[in-house]
């Protein structure tokens, strides 16, 4: 029965994320034992909130006063939990465990869904909402330590493609400010759909994560920008829907005018060998196709569950296998126990193909991790000490 329900949450999961942005979250039936008491505020938590709270067996507690209504759930991970009302309208429950990492989830109150006042917000599912993070036994590569720091800048520019000004996160490597001398490869690194150019900053502490791999010496420092890739979307049709480019505008504005800009205003080293791209989910197809299009463009490639590039897509763009000096595929373990269809066959079958033809190919597997942010998390800390090291 369990594995009846966990295939059923996937498949949620996956199809909230092709239609409507990606609730990414672990999802088991309710467990019948004993809840364990030793729940603590989360870390992601407003300032002197006591809940959302997580135990050790990963369940998430919320709490909230709400009077006047008759019937308040917990939404997390696909599956709605009943809370139960106190004597003085305060409504308490807690979920099954949930996968270690980032989770969004929010509350319904009366068949009205909305964020838990408790909780920071951040932009998932094309809208601010909660979210709660499950400690795993390997968040250290990603906590805030006492080592020297980058910047994570936000930056406004004038796009011509579009006729807007836009947003850009850029992390720059600590010490940027000190040597005006050196300049700096640049990763392009994109969210996934229903996510924005905080997602990676927010969810993804992706500073943090360079900078500790910095200060080990384990990445080369090097320069992050984040964009919103969904530019001009047509959200009625998912990214698999036949003759749909969904990358289409999005190249437009990162080719025309958003490297431009960084190469105007920041000390990159502005060429096709020093320039990558990666993201996950919809950011990892995007990636995939502009590359392909465009490998004079990047010599380094990163796709977080984001399909996968196989002999036959290198074949029809000859440049790429001759250009592109790094191809890294991963994917969260529970993401291949039940892989999705239409994105070119097995994704470690065509990395391995393609290494075997001669290319610089990664596959990595998250362990015990679905279609969420720890996958991509991870995915970045292994790709950050790989990336311009060849």
């Amino acid at each position: 029965m369990k594995q009846v329900i966990m295939r059923y949450c996937i498949g949620v999961i996956l199809l909230n994320m092709l239609m409507t942005g990606p609730e990414h979250s672990g999802c088991f039936a309710q467990s019948p034992s004993k809840i364990i008491e030793d729940f603590k505020p989360s870390s992601v938590n407003q300032a002197g909130k006591e809940y959302p709270q997580v135990n050790s067996e990963g369940r998430v507690r919320t709490q909230i006063s709400a009077p006047e209504a008759k019937k308040v759930q917990l939404d997390i991970g696909a599956v709605k939990y009943d809370l139960v009302k106190d004597e003085n309208g305060v409504w308490t429950g807690e979920s099954a465990p949930q996968d270690v990492g980032f989770h969004y989830y929010q509350l319904n109150i009366d068949g009205a869904s909305v964020p838990d006042p408790g909780s920071l917000y951040f932009f998932g599912a094309g809208r601010w909402g909660s979210g709660i993070e499950i400690p795993s036994e390997d968040q250290d590569f990603f906590a805030l330590k006492d080592v020297p720091h980058g910047e994570l800048r936000e930056a406004q520019y004038f796009s011509k493609s579009s006729n807007t000004i836009r947003r850009a996160y850029i992390y720059t490597p600590p010490g940027y400010d000190k040597d005006h001398s050196k300049r700096y490869p640049v990763l392009y690194l994109q969210h996934g759909m229903g996510e924005n150019e905080t997602g990676w900053g927010n969810q993804g502490h992706a500073n943090f994560i360079l900078d500790n791999l910095i200060a080990e010496g384990k990445a080369v420092p090097f320069i992050i920008v984040m964009e919103n890739s969904s530019v001009k979307f047509d959200r009625s049709r998912t990214p698999r829907a036949e003759g749909f480019d969904f990358a289409g505008e999005f190249k437009k504005v990162l080719l025309t005018d958003l490297i431009p800009y960084v190469e105007a205003n920041y000390r990159v080293m502005g060429d096709q060998e020093h320039r990558a791209m990666a993201g996950l989910s919809m950011g990892g197809m995007q990636t995939r196709l502009i590359t392909l299009a465009n490998p004079d463009v990047f010599s380094q490639v990163g796709m977080f569950s984001g399909g996968s590039i196989s002999m036959d897509d290198v074949k029809n763009a000859p440049d790429f296998k001759k250009n592109v000096k790094l191809l890294f595929i991963s994917y969260g373990s529970r993401e291949l126990e039940k892989p999705r269809g239409g994105f070119g066959g097995d994704p470690k079958v065509n990395t391995e193909a393609l290494k075997e033809a001669g290319m610089n190919t990664h596959f990595y597997v998250s362990p015990q991790t679905a279609h969420e942010w720890h996958s991509w998390r991870r995915s970045l800390y292994q790709f950050a000490q790989l990336v311009f090291k060849n």
